[in-house]
Formats: structure tokens, C-alpha cells, sequence
């Protein structure tokens, strides 16, 4: 690293960090125009607003346009600084110009890695706030709401590959429901069974809790019958399997949201294109900030009449078309049969052959 590099890696956060700031100042402002109405209606406070849905709100939308603010901030320096011929100077100097881009990489993957560590820890617990708060107050049909939530549907699901089981009437806001019944299967034949009039959700224990249990173990012609009153088992899923909470795959951190993708696999459960292809996208878009601050040196370097204003209007379609193939993706995987994976980095390689092309054109 030579003194070249660390002015153009300073220039790069710098411009990164204040357009961070300057657009979630204007994205806050319209949501609070658009939302006054509903905070109005709600008993908290100013600071309890800001609290409780702001602090969650401004990573969620930082995160969301991240790459976005990546791009601009490098095209708004690197055009700033071909208009003042700095970059001519520095290849002048028998600077070639992949070690120019030198510092562009290191900015990139600096900034790759802060947002591949946010989305995996940092932006779901933003999210439990941001959700939260928008279930609660902001959305009419809120899965907070226990009007809504004491009439959930009966549920079926599968606890392993050979155990079945179904609660009926269970309500996920007390985490109670019955009866409850599972069946375990071996050999196409039934070898156990177990019903109860009630299963509730210990949150101390993590754990289970039966009443007035009824087990069956069944062995060819041979049946043994059991009562218990009451009886606390482990079971392998806890009552966010359980719940339609459409926020679940937003809340759960990497690790936990691999995990509970493997236990509703195990399940049987359908739809989990919308799980997969987040769990992914966690792991495409940083590779994104890479290449599209690639794309910006490459494009805002060369020296052009009229300034920065033709580099940063190309920089805004470029961005935009991103976010939009990003979007098309991952509706095109969530409701129909694009594979997650494919969906989620299908915008990094069409751009990472945008990125070679510009990068043959430039002059060097």
C-alpha cells in the first residue's frame, strides 16, 4: 500500500459513508411522512418510535440498498477525480492500470465483508425491531394481533423421517393448542401412537408440555396401553416451526435460519424457495458490492465533458437495473421453479461479464 492507495481507500469510505448518511436521512423522512398518520395512532412516544422501529428500520434499509450506495459513492470520487486529471497523473507515472484499481479492491472487500457480516447477525436482530413494531402498530392483519392469531388453521407437519404429527386449534400467540396427536411409522406399519388432549409450550423448560396423555406401543397383534397425566417432552420442533410468522426468514440469523431450513426440509414442509434463496442472496450480494465497485472505477475513470454528471446518471441505471434483476430473480425462484441458488447469484455474474466488458473498453 503506498500513499496512491491509501488516498484513493479514504476518498472511497469517506464518499461511502456519507452517502450512507445523507440517503438514510431522506429515506427516514419519507417514512415518517408516509407513517405519521399511523404513529399518531400508536401510544408511544417520539423516543419510543425512534427506539423501537427506527433502530430497526435504518439497517433493514442500509442493508437493502447497500450496493446501490456502494456504486454511486464510487462513481461520484473516481469522476471527481478524472475531472481534475488525477487519474491521467497516476497512469502517467507507469502506474498500469490494474494496480490502479489496487485500492478499489480493497475498498470493495472491505465493505463486502461489513455487509456479509451484517446480513448474517446484525440486520436480523435489527429486523425482530423493525418487524416487530410494523406487525404491531403499522400492519391492520398483524400475526400480533390475537384476534387474528386464536383462529389459526390446525397444523400437520412431520417431526422425522418416520414421525407424524398435528395440533389442532393451536393459537401461536400462547403457544397452546390440542388436542395433539403423532404417529410414528415403520415398516408401512403404525408401531406407536400418542394422543393428548393438550400441548403447551414451557418457555422456562424449552420444552413441551402434555396433559392427559394416551400412548400406544403397538408390536404386529400385540398392543400396549398407556395414561399419564401429564408428561414434558423434547421435541425437535419449538413454536416458530409452528407459527406463519412472514417475517421468520428476516429475523433469524444465518446459522439459525440454515438450521430451520433443515428442520422444515425434514418436515416436509412446502415453499421454502422464499428461506433458500435468502439464505443465498446473505451470501451473493456482498460478492455484488465487489463487482459493482469495479464497475464504477472502471466507468467514472475516464475523463469526460459536462463532469460527474454523465457517470453518476450511469451509475443510478446501473444500480437500478441491478436491484431490479435482483427482484425478478428472486420472484421468478419464490413462485416458480428458478433454483435458489441460480436466483439469488444470477445478478453477480451477468454483471461480473458487464464488468469485463467495460474493463476492455477502458482506456488504459
Amino acid at each position: 500500500m503506498k500513499i496512491i492507495d491509501w488516498y484513493i481507500l479514504k476518498k472511497f469510505l469517506v464518499t461511502f459513508f456519507f452517502c450512507v448518511f445523507l440517503f438514510t436521512l431522506i429515506a427516514v423522512v419519507v417514512d415518517i411522512s408516509e407513517k405519521t398518520d399511523d404513529f399518531a395512532k400508536t401510544p408511544l412516544t417520539a423516543g419510543q418510535i425512534f427506539i423501537q422501529y427506527y433502530l430497526g428500520f435504518i439497517p433493514f434499509i442500509d442493508a437493502l440498498l447497500f450496493p446501490l450506495f456502494v456504486l454511486i459513492a464510487v462513481i461520484f470520487f473516481t469522476s471527481k477525480m478524472a475531472g481534475r486529471s488525477e487519474i491521467i497523473a497516476i497512469l502517467a507515472t507507469g502506474t498500469t492500470y490494474n494496480r490502479f484499481l489496487l485500492p478499489y479492491w480493497l475498498g470493495g472487500g472491505l465493505l463486502a465483508l461489513l455487509l456479509m457480516f451484517s446480513l448474517a447477525f446484525v440486520i436480523p436482530i435489527a429486523n425482530v425491531k423493525y418487524t416487530g413494531f410494523e406487525a404491531k402498530y403499522i400492519k391492520v392483519n398483524s400475526t400480533y394481533d390475537p384476534l387474528v392469531e386464536n383462529y389459526q388453521r390446525n397444523v400437520y407437519f412431520r417431526i422425522d423421517s418416520f414421525t407424524y404429527a398435528g395440533i389442532r386449534n393451536y393459537d401461536t400467540l400462547s403457544k397452546f393448542g390440542g388436542p395433539f396427536f403423532m404417529h410414528r411409522i415403520f415398516n408401512n406399519g403404525l408401531v406407536y401412537n400418542l394422543r393428548c388432549e393438550s400441548i403447551q409450550w414451557d418457555t422456562a423448560a424449552r420444552k413441551w408440555k402434555l396433559k392427559n396423555i394416551v400412548e400406544r406401543h403397538i408390536n404386529g397383534l400385540k398392543e400396549t396401553v398407556k395414561t399419564q397425566k401429564n408428561l414434558t417432552l423434547n421435541f425437535n420442533f419449538k413454536p416458530i416451526d409452528l407459527s406463519r410468522d412472514e417475517y421468520a426468514k428476516d429475523k433469524l440469523n444465518t446459522p439459525q435460519l440454515h438450521q430451520y431450513i433443515q428442520a422444515q426440509e425434514l418436515r416436509g414442509t412446502e415453499g421454502l424457495n422464499t428461506l433458500e434463496v435468502e439464505e443465498d442472496r446473505r451470501l451473493a450480494t456482498p460478492f455484488s458490492v465487489l463487482i459493482l465497485s469495479l464497475i464504477g472505477a472502471i466507468i467514472a475513470s475516464r475523463k469526460v465533458r459536462g463532469g460527474s454528471g454523465a457517470h453518476i446518471a450511469i451509475g443510478f441505471v446501473a444500480g437500478a437495473i441491478f436491484i431490479l434483476m435482483d427482484r425478478f430473480s428472486t420472484i421468478f425462484s419464490t413462485k416458480g421453479n428458478l433454483p435458489p441458488l441460480i436466483a439469488a447469484w444470477l445478478p453477480n455474474i451477468i454483471f461480473a461479464f458487464v464488468a469485463v466488458y467495460f474493463y476492455r473498453k477502458a482506456p488504459k
